[in-house]
């Protein structure tokens, strides 16, 4: 068949009056037989595929797999895939552009041409990782917050406008805009793509990958996408294919709709926790089913932000006439809402009433079973129905190792208010933030209405609350505002704090001192409400220890009553201007008041808002910077570093050398999050990172957060494994980043026995349990653990985009045969581990690992090599994924 599939099934598309060159998938069915039945999902890829034939990088068989998919609903083929575009955020861009910088350095000084390390797709990067909320609970908040972030993060700022002037094809929406998938939903993305090429215009499914693992809220608008690593996805930008295998896809059929009081946050919960049982880590998930016909478009982003959390590669919904009317509410032209409609209709991509694809494995939700729920303490999928929030509360404290026995809770004094007592269960943080939920007008009008109730009941936030609003974008704010919502918020201390992720990435800021002392001198067990969708240990302030998701209009309830303790469907919220209880009934809007509001989001908005979105305020437009196009790297910088990645690179890999008598850094439990292993916050000043910011003249004030110091490797690789909440086994009963030094049985933090083994040149591993790396698609995950010498981790198993990372990074990531652990096996940290043929792996082989006990008794086991595919092995080989993208381009 050759190239004659592609020639064939090329043909023009008339919508309007304006024509477009298409790929038709109808002359695909009839060549190599009917997907009328193919997932919508796996069409999108197939579509790519015929795009992109070429005999080389993708061939017949790759299509024919994909058509013969439906026989089985499985294929373990690996294929070539191009998004159309990359999407990044700052935390995760600043680093990505460090290494295109540094990119640039190695092939100036391996002779080769400096201009060829360049974006070949359209990047986006767009700055909402970095506000804090410093300020809060005034109405100069948002102000101030924008002016500190732009003090703190100069240096970091500077350098991406020295990107974006130095890189083609890429573009940053600067600070104080809005979260980047809100952007992307709202702003960026088109469902189908079409540009101009050799003066033709063309037209094809819109896709992307993004380096934030919530990339995938775009999939609510029928865009395929999803979270890759920075390295993964600065290979994607520079012309490399993604290396994947053709996934399951799992369905998910929506029938009915929600009941009165429910919302799409308590819908979100409840699809989370069922395909995490289900079993989603790797595969597609596609919603269907007739119930999508009540689900607005805002509902379906929140589910598909989510993915990450039920461990989804992707949450896909089809495209349908919800889609095409969110497209015209958000200004997109007339011409592209038509060329979406006619285009999807032509290649089987439209939903219509009563599909049934095949799937993998499928499940079913009635809407109207759904009830009110947060999850937490610790993690996204626990989901708890809110009746149970105390007792699921009670277990979390129970389960507490060295907690304080108290006699009596402290009592704090803050600015006028009467000396209150600080207990156990005490909600100190409350934040509607992060792009799941603020990206839905339905929840956001919820909150602004349950505020109004509340406030002119006479009920007002617990004086110990720590209260914020950051929307995704500002077109939130307009709605609010024309709502008349906004007043009763800010009467309730939920003012603007700033447009970008704050509380949910961790940029929580800090509490108030007394706060602050209270739980620290009583090791107090407090809480956080957010409507994010990450509520991990240590994640959004290094004192919460209970972290719980929820709706933004439950995160001003618990505001307003202060405590996890309480049953906010039998206890009073507080009292009214007579006395009388007020209880959470009396204050929740119907659906009908919502949905009045709801209709005050108008197009015009968009338009204003997003008129100008590229250009900034002028203290952005001030930025003065370098006109080079090899970046000036400055000796001095805290935050922008050369990164040692190719220190001594040649123009061909060297063998990859066998792991002989490595020692074991760290041995870590089940579900260990990128959070744990990289984390975002707080930098502690005694901490290994904070001693290296104070010997280069940083004071603690300055530290500013993990995240924003990713261009600096220094402080990168020092915060690898230095979660305050993690565990190593190796020291039980320690919290935190320590280790033993085995040859001296010192305690050390683990960055400094590191250095202590790698100056006695001895190779390390990492021990896990399952779902290693879940969480964040943190490409500094991967990149502290290389630095930290570590050559392997042996895992119960990975999560999707860490396991792509550490290959990324050339760290070889194995799996635990079946039966087999780090219990079965007993491990202590004392043992040796010895690999050797690694320079002849081939993907997904048994690799025999052989350990030596501390009393020289020896166990070999044969673990997974989680290597699948060729390309990956090819990335191993070469050292990383960017040394082979430089070695090519060489």
């Amino acid at each position: 068949m050759s190239l004659r599939l592609k020639k064939e099934s090329h043909s023009t598309l008339l919508v309007g009056s304006q024509e477009y060159e298409y790929y038709r998938l109808s002359e695909v069915a009839r060549q190599l037989g009917d997907i009328t039945r193919l997932p919508k999902s796996l069409k999108v890829l197939l579509e790519n595929l015929v795009r992109y034939l070429d005999n080389d990088t993708v061939v017949d068989e790759d299509i024919k797999a994909l058509v013969e998919w439906q026989k089985t609903a499985h294929a373990s083929r690996e294929i070539a895939y191009r998004p159309a575009r990359v999407l990044m955020q700052d935390f995760t861009g600043v680093p990505a552009v460090v290494d295109l910088a540094a990119m640039r350095e190695a092939v100036k000084s391996l002779g080769g041409q400096v201009d060829k390390v360049n974006p070949l797709s359209p990047v986006d990067l767009v700055i909402d990782h970095s506000v804090m909320v410093d300020e809060y609970a005034s109405k100069n908040a948002f102000a101030e917050n924008v002016e500190i972030e732009m003090e703190r993060n100069y240096e970091r700022y500077l350098f991406l406008r020295w990107g974006q002037q130095s890189f083609e094809r890429f573009r940053v929406v600067p600070p104080g805009t809005g979260i980047c998938h809100q952007v992307n939903l709202e702003y960026l993305g088109k469902a189908i793509w079409s540009e101009v090429q050799n003066g033709r215009h063309v037209a094809y499914p819109d896709t992307l990958v993004g380096t934030d693992s919530h990339t995938t809220m775009i999939n609510g608008l029928g865009v395929l996408g999803w979270g890759v690593g920075g390295i993964e996805a600065e290979a994607a930008m520079l012309g490399q294919p993604i290396s994947m295998l053709i996934p399951d896809v799992v369905g998910f059929k929506l029938t009915g709709r929600l009941r009165e009081g429910i919302t799409a946050t308590d819908l979100v919960l409840t699809v989370t926790q069922m395909l995490r049982a289900h079993g989603v880590v790797g595969k597609f998930v596609e919603f269907y089913g007739d119930g999508l016909a009540s689900l607005p478009l805002a509902d379906r982003a929140t589910i598909a932000n989510m993915s990450p959390e039920y461990g989804a590669t992707c949450g896909f919904f089809p495209i349908d006439e919800i889609t095409l009317d969110y497209l015209r509410l958000t200004g997109r032209e007339e011409q592209e809402i038509a060329l979406v409609e006619a285009y999807s209709k032509e290649q089987g991509l439209w939903r219509h009433t009563g599909d049934e694809p095949i799937f993998t494995s499928t499940l079913s939700l009635d809407m109207g079973t759904v009830e009110a729920s947060l999850a937490g303490p610790k993690r996204p999928q626990d989901r708890v129905n809110l009746p149970s929030v105390p007792r699921a509360f009670k277990a979390a404290v129970d389960l507490e190792t060295n907690k304080k026995p108290l006699t009596q809770f402290p009592q704090v004094k803050i600015d006028d208010y009467p000396a209150f007592e600080l207990t156990d269960g005490a909600v100190v943080i409350a934040a509607i933030t992060s792009c799941t939920n603020t990206s839905n007008p339905n929840v956001l009008m919820a909150a602004g209405l349950l505020a109004k109730n509340a406030v002119e009941k006479g009920l007002q936030r617990k004086p110990w609350v720590k209260s914020s609003l950051a929307p995704g974008s500002k077109v939130v704010t307009d709605y609010l505002n024309l709502a008349g919502l906004t007043p009763y918020l800010d009467e309730l201390g939920f003012n603007l704090v700033g447009y970008g992720c704050t509380t949910c990435i961790g940029n929580s800021g800090p509490l108030l001192a007394p706060i602050e002392s209270a739980i620290k001198d009583n090791d107090l067990t407090i809480a956080a409400v957010l409507s994010g969708n990450r509520n991990f240990e240590g994640r959004i302030h290094p004192l919460v220890k209970t972290n719980w998701l929820a709706s933004p209009p439950l995160v001003v309830a618990y505001a307003l009553s202060g405590n996890m303790n309480i049953d906010l469907t039998k206890e009073p919220l507080g009292k009214d201007k007579q006395g009388a209880p007020v209880y959470l009934k009396d204050i929740w809007p119907d659906s009908k008041a919502i949905a009045d509001a709801v209709e005050k989001v108008k197009t015009e908005m968009f338009h204003k808002e997003y008129s100008a979105v590229f250009e900034g305020d002028k203290t952005w437009k001030s930025l003065q910077t370098q006109d080079t196009p090899v970046y000036d790297w400055q000796p001095d910088s805290t935050y922008i570093r050369h990164p040692p990645f190719f220190e001594g690179m040649s123009k061909t890999p060297a063998p990859i050398k066998d792991i002989h008598q490595a020692s074991i850094l760290a041995i870590l439990g089940d579900s260990v999050t990128t959070d744990h292993i990289s984390p975002a916050g707080n930098i502690k000043a005694d901490s290994p990172a904070g001693r290296y910011l104070r010997e280069h003249g940083v004071e603690p004030k300055d530290f500013n957060s993990y995240g924003s110091r990713r261009g600096n490797h220094e402080v990168m690789m020092r915060g690898t494994f230095a979660n305050i909440r993690i565990r190593n086994e190796m020291v039980p009963g320690i919290e935190g980043g320590f280790t033993k030094h085995i040859p001296t049985g010192e305690i050390l933090a683990i960055y400094d026995a590191s250095m202590r083994y790698q100056q006695e040149n001895t190779p390390l591993a990492i021990i896990a349990g399952s779902e290693y790396g879940s969480g964040s698609s943190r490409d500094w995950a991967a990149k502290g653990t290389r630095l930290l010498g570590v050559r392997v981790v042996i895992a119960g198993s990975f999560e999707r985009i860490h396991r792509s990372n550490l290959i990324g990074m050339g760290v070889l990531p194995l799996e635990f045969p079946k039966g087999v652990s780090r219990q079965t096996l007993g491990l202590k940290g004392d043992e040796k581990i010895e690999i050797t043929g690694l320079n002849a792996l081939i993907p997904s082989q048994d690799v025999a690992v052989n350990i030596t006990f501390a009393d020289n008794r020896t166990e070999t086991i044969m673990a997974r090599c989680r290597i699948d595919t060729q390309t990956e092995l090819a990335y191993f080989q070469h050292g990383g994924i960017l040394h082979y993208v430089i070695r090519n381009m060489l």
